[in-house]
């Protein structure tokens, strides 16, 4: 357990925030200890609250593989990027191109998407060839917006680091010569939205991830602190990549939960 800063006045905790896939699990296996260690944060006096990126299915399909692996939570308790990008989409009445996986789209049920006027970019590998971006490029070049539900360069798999959407959205801003809009991790409306029916400021609250960008660097510039965990994506040397640097940095969530209760807390 490595600590790099600690932030003076702190409220007392209130929140903790946990990211999803590389710091409770990657695909169908469970982090080694995660799920005791969630049922013994759950005895704390702290609300939990699941904050995710993930954009190749939906909520509930999600939802349902955590159950699988035995987690304790419930579906109204995950907080997606997905469900951010289709607040943005009601807000502003459009129909956009979906360039998401096919799993993911239940997420976007009702929305119109014929005669697209605007681009929606997930993490969709089997979309990502030259005709669907091209049509994408086409789209942005006569006006349409470009949404981004995040910008991750890469993410954990069983067979090893994967490219995310981050490049695929980039080539395209490159491309066109625009700004993508970002609704996803490490956006500070993203983490202010999470905890808005917490009743919790951001300074009641502290960030689980193993990403040291969008988790920890992107919670800690909304004003929570960040915990990095060694598990998932993280790679030696993320996490001098931010400024300022974690918090705490922990092998596993396990650990991480184990500071919590000991330091944050006060208690065991």
């Amino acid at each position: 357990m490595i600590y790099f800063a600690v932030m003076a006045s702190r409220r007392a905790l209130k929140a903790v925030l946990i990211d999803l896939s590389g710091t409770l699990h990657i695909e169908d296996a469970a982090v080694p200890g995660a799920q005791e260690a969630l049922a013994r944060l759950r005895q704390a006096p702290v609300t939990v609250k699941f904050v995710t990126n993930t954009t190749k299915e939906c909520k509930r399909t999600l939802f349902e593989r955590l159950r699988r692996l035995n987690f304790d939570l419930q579906e109204q308790e995950i907080f997606t990027s997905l469900t951010a990008a289709r607040n943005l989409l009601e807000q502003r009445a459009v129909r956009p191109l979906l360039l998401v996986e096919d799993s993911a789209l239940e997420d976007f049920t009702g929305l119109e998407t014929s005669d697209p006027n605007a681009v929606v970019i997930g993490l969709a590998p089997d979309h990502f060839n030259y005709q669907t971006l091209n049509k994408a490029f086409r789209l942005i070049l006569d006006g349409a917006p470009l949404i981004a539900i995040h910008k991750a360069r890469y993410y954990k798999r069983k067979d090893g680091l994967a490219l995310g959407p981050g490049p695929f959205v980039t080539g395209l801003e490159y491309a066109t010569d625009t700004q993508a809009t970002v609704v996803g991790k490490p956006e500070k409306g993203f983490f202010l939205e999470a905890l808005r029916d917490l009743n919790c400021s951001p300074e009641e609250a502290v960030m689980i991830g193993d990403d040291a960008r969008d988790d920890v660097g992107g919670a800690q510039n909304a004003g929570m602190l960040g915990i990095l965990v060694k598990t998932g994506k993280y790679r030696p040397g993320d996490e001098g990549k931010i400024n300022p640097p974690p918090h705490l940095m922990c092998d596993s969530f396990p650990e991480a939960v184990n500071h919590i209760l000991e330091n944050l807390l006060g208690s065991k």
